[in-house]
């Protein structure tokens, strides 16, 4: 039996216009032209024609970039947005918790905003009562909730609404990015809960950018792009055609910046351009490209992908004194990695004409950021022939959270004394 069932949602927002800031909503309702006569810049297509069904006791992902319209489909869901054409359908209590503080009133205390949080859920004032010590204790707020909530942090708002919408017992539970806010320790008892709500066959439609989370609790995804739905199904198939995506976005974004960079130095003066490239070009570096191990050219990285640097040579006459080498510095100008044939103890024989230097990485193990290459030609004792500083750069893409530079293979191993698990996982 489907919980959810979404048929041709469509919903069209109206930017500010100056044209018809004299048309009031009454008036545009009566005569049916809410949206006629726009320009299509004056209205925003949140979602366009979204059709899917959440079976009854699964759990059902939302995933997409800001502004994909994951956040008005759930208020859509709720209620509180209503589709400008297309209908949703959904059986069952729903609780939702989709907007940090949403519902809550900021002047008067926890204690009566979970009662009028819970009256507007549908429970009794008995029920409520009933409920009230369990959801102060789930949301660590015993010595808070006589406080106005106008008082209470980002994570103190969080954990009581999430406490709230849990324990009403709904058949549908609605979850929305708020849980990025939450406090560290309270993160792992929600998903927690959220697992429990499962094993209980209750339906959840859950709303994330954590897509380890996605693919752990999920059923089945929707992946939802500017509003359309790209893809619907496996969870693990599905983020990792939206992974795929976004390495293609930043790529694509990557380069347009790194071409628009070229056309300021271009603009630079010749002196400040020379700070950036000197020698004399007995060799001379004509090209230089990064590669993907299978050959692509690509300018953004994940920390486990290896690199391929191919720079394109050419001596003008018979040179038996060269070395090329290459650096890597973060955009703090930091060098994160330098080496050259002579470090490597690779002597040079000869050079003449055109040929081509291949250095590959096998694994990158960077951080996330920004890095830039030094690559060059130049003589044993360092003469340079050729030295590019800085012309060349990529991106490492990560969603670890490592600090420094480097990301060195690890792993953690403990006593059996200490006791610890790893965030999400159960006791």
């Amino acid at each position: 039996m489907a919980a959810i069932t979404a048929q041709n949602v469509t919903r069209i927002y109206q930017k500010y216009s100056s044209r018809h800031r004299f048309k009031t909503f009454k008036s545009a309702l009566i005569k049916g032209d809410l949206f006629k006569g726009m320009k299509p810049d004056e209205t925003v297509t949140a979602l366009n024609d979204v059709s899917f069904t959440v079976e009854e006791g699964t759990a059902f992902g939302a995933i997409g970039e800001n502004g994909s319209g994951k956040s008005t489909l759930l208020k859509i869901v709720t209620g509180i947005v209503k589709p400008t054409s297309g209908t949703v359908t959904v059986n069952g209590k729903v609780s939702a918790l989709i907007e940090l503080g949403a519902g809550f009133h900021p002047e008067i205390t926890g204690r009566e905003n979970i009662f009028i949080n819970g009256i507007m859920l549908g429970l009794t004032k008995k029920e409520i009562h009933e409920k009230f010590d369990k959801i102060v204790e789930f949301a660590e707020l015993e010595e808070f909730i006589e406080a106005p909530v106008k008082t209470y942090s980002s994570g103190m708002f969080m954990r009581l609404g999430f406490s709230i919408a849990i324990n009403v017992n709904p058949d549908v539970l609605l979850v929305d990015e708020v849980l990025s806010v939450g406090d560290a320790s309270f993160v792992p008892k929600c998903l927690d809960r959220i697992d429990d709500f499962r094993r209980r066959k209750k339906t959840i439609l859950f709303v994330s950018h954590d897509l380890a989370t996605v693919r752990k609790i999920c059923d089945k995804v929707i992946w939802l792009k500017e509003g359309v739905i790209q893809t619907i199904g496996e969870p693990n198939r599905v983020v990792d055609a939206y992974l795929q995506d976004v390495a293609e976005k930043q790529e694509e974004d990557f380069e347009k910046r790194s071409r628009q960079q070229v056309v300021e130095q271009e603009a630079e003066y010749d002196e400040n351009r020379r700070e950036n490239r000197w020698g004399k070009r007995e060799i001379e570096i004509k090209k230089t490209i990064l590669k993907n191990m299978e050959g692509k050219e690509k300018h953004v990285f994940s920390p486990d992908e290896g690199m391929v640097i191919e720079v394109d040579v050419e001596a003008y006459s018979e040179i038996k004194d060269f070395a090329f080498g290459v650096g890597i510095f973060n955009s703090q100008g930091i060098c994160c990695y330098g080496t050259n044939t002579i470090l490597e103890e690779l002597e040079p024989a000869s050079i003449s004409g055109r040929g081509k230097v291949i250095l590959k990485i096998d694994r990158l193990n960077f951080v996330n950021g920004t890095y830039y290459l030094d690559v060059a030609v130049h003589k044993r004792d360092g003469y340079p022939f050729d030295y590019h500083r800085n012309l060349y750069s990529f991106l490492i893409s990560s969603r670890e959270k490592d600090v420094g530079i480097f990301r060195p293979d690890h792993s953690w191993e403990f006593s059996s004394d200490i006791r610890i698990k790893r965030t999400g996982e159960k006791d």
